[in-house]
């Protein structure tokens, strides 16, 4: 299951964003620390292909691909020294595969804010700085051992000494673990260490989009991978039926967040499609055949042979397996086909 981590400032409105995206009612109150412990919920990945292919094949049930998100409670400056419980609270972080950090973009005198001070920017640069500490702290113990090790003349502990000192430069001068690029070969010699700044990170900014707030909105192209969305309008939408909504004249922007989160992990999506169900695949991009087939069963990586593959707009073409087979659209592929978002696939094994 993939894990995003929804992190941020106490008041800001995380845990009324999980309980829109998760439909799934959590304390919400106007003081810190109202949430302890993490709050998860499980969220669909929206993807209009699945009911096309299902009508098509006249599946029994959809099964669409899904993320968890977790509500981690409200981290405060001097977290990472373990102020408001912050040890405990990063120690979640630990636990999820990307952060969406909730960042406060809207004016209300009714909810308080830990700073005194409506600053998105200030906000972000809080909760990435105690990220930061944390990780300082994580690779220092590291160095400790490595530094053992490669006394003993172990040239792959030298060589990993090496890296983790570059890292620690990067933390050391304020940024982002991410913000170093390593090879493939050096990464997999501190892939282990897990740092909370290696994971990808979005931002939500919680603005006003129904007043035509621009508070928020004016800092909004100094974050990379930023979604706006008024929370208390998603709220109130969460509580609504769709025809409701539609009357309304109202939208949610959840989608957007949800396909964000699904591509700042660097995940696609292959389908299978038949009487029984239509079904959605999570795999890593760039992964191969065999791979992906994996996402159903190890049997589907260990005894492939070949796949048949088509695109799931040229399957809807051809109105059929059998039709996209005639019509030569259907394509074999062996074990070096890199498998493309929007796949069609039957595994041969």
């Amino acid at each position: 299951m993939l894990r995003v981590g929804i992190v941020g400032l106490p008041n800001v409105g995380k845990s009324t964003l999980f309980k829109a995206l998760t439909k799934n009612p959590v304390d919400i109150a106007n003081y810190p620390f109202c949430t302890i412990e993490p709050n998860v919920g499980v969220v669909r990945v929206p993807d209009e292909r699945l009911e096309k292919l299902a009508k098509m094949s006249g599946s029994a049930k959809i099964v669409p691909t899904v993320v968890e998100f977790v509500d981690i409670a409200g981290l405060v400056r001097g977290a990472a020294e373990g102020e408001g419980l912050g040890n405990k609270f990063l120690s979640h972080i630990r636990e999820v595969d990307a952060i969406a950090q909730v960042v406060r973009g809207f004016e209300n005198s009714d909810i308080t804010h830990v700073h005194n001070k409506i600053d998105p920017e200030s906000d972000v640069e809080v909760i990435n700085t105690e990220l930061i500490l944390a990780d300082i702290e994580t690779v220092q113990k590291r160095i400790a051992r490595l530094e053992k090790e490669a006394r003993g003349q172990d040239k792959v502990a030298a060589k990993a000494l090496e890296i983790v000192k570059n890292i620690k430069n990067i933390l050391d001068g304020g940024k982002l673990a991410s913000e170093l690029k390593l090879s493939e070969e050096d990464f997999s010699l501190v892939r282990d260490i897990q740092l909370l700044t290696w994971k990808p990170m979005l931002f939500v900014l919680n603005t006003n989009i129904s007043e035509g707030s621009t508070f928020g909105d004016r800092r909004l192209n100094l974050l990379e991978n930023t979604v706006p969305i008024d929370v208390k309008i998603e709220e109130e939408l969460s509580e609504m039926s769709v025809e409701e909504a539609k009357e309304l004249g109202m939208k949610s922007n959840l989608d957007q967040l949800i396909l964000k989160a699904y591509e700042i992990l660097g995940l696609i999506t292959f389908l299978t499609t038949g009487p029984d169900e239509t079904r959605a695949w999570t795999v890593k991009k760039n992964s191969s055949a065999p791979q992906a087939g994996s996402a159903i069963h190890t049997d589907f990586e260990e005894k492939f042979i070949r796949a048949d593959v088509i695109s799931w707009e040229k399957l809807l073409e051809a109105g059929s397996w059998a039709s996209a087979r005639e019509l030569g659209t259907l394509r074999t592929e062996g074990k070096d086909y890199i498998v493309q978002d929007g796949d069609v696939i039957e595994f041969k094994i």
